[in-house]
């Protein structure tokens, strides 16, 4: 059914075919085709335009006129698809994975607070991808789950990264600095409307850039309408917490 809304439209001539906004789409809805992007199907733009900022020329925008009606059921068996395609060669950047972690959140509480050899440093990651850019808001590992939203820096500084924050938790990371910041909020918003987050964990530096990221998540909850638990922990350059608590303000 056609119905006038809100659409992503390309412009062909600014497109330089980076791919750069095809990860963006949480409705995988764009294609790069013959070095152009492409909308595979009207019905599969929400028209909330997360991918805008994954364009670097400008092709994108978001229009309003005729089309056929966002169909969010098609989107579900669209992304279900494309999680049973074969990956390509190459980085699987945007390929959804679910997978056990080498320790489960019972085991790891059962570890020993030091790490004294090699064997004890165990993995808990139980997905992929882990970008907040490349995660779709439909991803099955985010409903109902624990979230934790990490400064990419943070793992880095912080030895105990796995053991002590990443442990049943789903965890998404980005650079508030040199990241767009707009394209985060529609995404950890889209996120808080649909897959039902129990929780939220924000792991940051203690470096001033690095606040940003309360007030992403902030103005996320406010674009979705949701008031989710929020416990920040903050992150000495040395890799000590510095503090841990309810997000300040």
């Amino acid at each position: 059914m056609k119905v006038t809304r809100k659409i992503i439209e390309i412009d062909e001539a600014l497109c330089n075919g980076c791919g750069q906004c095809v990860p963006g789409c949480a409705e995988g809805a764009l294609r790069i085709v013959d070095g152009k992007a492409k909308l595979l199907a009207e019905k599969y733009c929400d028209g909330l335009g997360a991918c805008l900022g994954g364009c670097p020329t400008g092709a994108l925008r978001i229009v309003e006129r005729e089309a056929e009606d966002f169909d969010e059921e098609a989107v579900e068996e669209l992304l279900h698809q494309k999680e049973e395609e074969p990956m390509a060669c190459g980085c699987p950047s945007s390929r959804l994975q679910v997978f056990q972690p080498t320790a489960t959140p019972c085991q790891a509480a059962n570890q020993p607070k030091s790490l004294t050899g090699p064997g004890e440093v165990t993995s808990r990651l139980t997905h992929w991808p882990v970008q907040i850019r490349l995660v779709p808001a439909t991803a099955p590992f985010l409903k109902n789950a624990d979230l934790l939203v990490a400064a990419d820096c943070t793992p880095l500084a912080y030895p105990h990264f796995h053991r002590d924050l990443l442990a049943g938790r789903v965890v998404m990371m980005g650079c508030p600095k040199f990241d767009e910041t707009g394209g985060y909020v529609q995404k950890i918003a889209e996120i808080f409307a649909t897959a039902r987050i129990k929780s939220v964990t924000v792991a940051i530096m203690e470096v001033p850039c690095c606040a940003n990221m309360r007030a992403i998540i902030r103005r996320a909850m406010e674009m979705a309408g949701r008031e989710i638990p929020v416990t920040e922990i903050v992150i000495s350059a040395r890799g000590e917490i510095i503090r841990q608590g309810a997000m300040a303000a």
